[in-house]
């Protein structure tokens, strides 16, 4: 089914809804469970399908870091900064990142679709509090 004849039900959009209102960046699972406190009807495989349906219609973005699949209300090109002491993700903008795929283009001839980067180190709660 296209993006176009997709219906806007409204379990899509207490999942759409769900996704702009949470502050990290949640898994299939940790967006269930906060559906179903609101709305105990929604059913797992319908939230696990319209995620899928929404990252395949970029809506949301779907990453993997650790092997952990995770969703981004944020589909603009950016990169993630994970805390390797309290696993917080974190958004990286950098200036630039469009020059990657031209570069391997220019250099490679290579047409890159899309590319993932992440970083890993210790977030400044974390640094901070190794300091005391």
């Amino acid at each position: 089914m296209s993006t176009a004849t997709r219906r806007n039900t409204a379990q899509r959009k207490i999942i759409m809804d769900t996704i702009q209102n949470f502050d990290a960046h949640p898994t299939a699972e940790e967006l269930f469970c906060e559906i179903v406190k609101g709305h105990p009807i929604v059913g797992k495989s319908t939230v696990y399908r319209n995620l899928r349906q929404l990252s395949d219609d970029n809506i949301v973005a779907q990453f993997t870091v650790g092997g952990v699949v995770r969703y981004d209300k944020r589909t603009c090109r950016h990169y993630h900064f994970v805390c390797e002491l309290c696993s917080k993700i974190f958004d990286i903008e950098l200036d630039g990142s469009e020059s990657f795929n031209d570069a391997i283009l220019n250099k490679y001839g290579l047409n890159v679709k899309r590319h993932e980067i992440e970083f890993f180190g210790t977030c400044f709660g974390c640094s901070s509090s190794d300091t005391i």
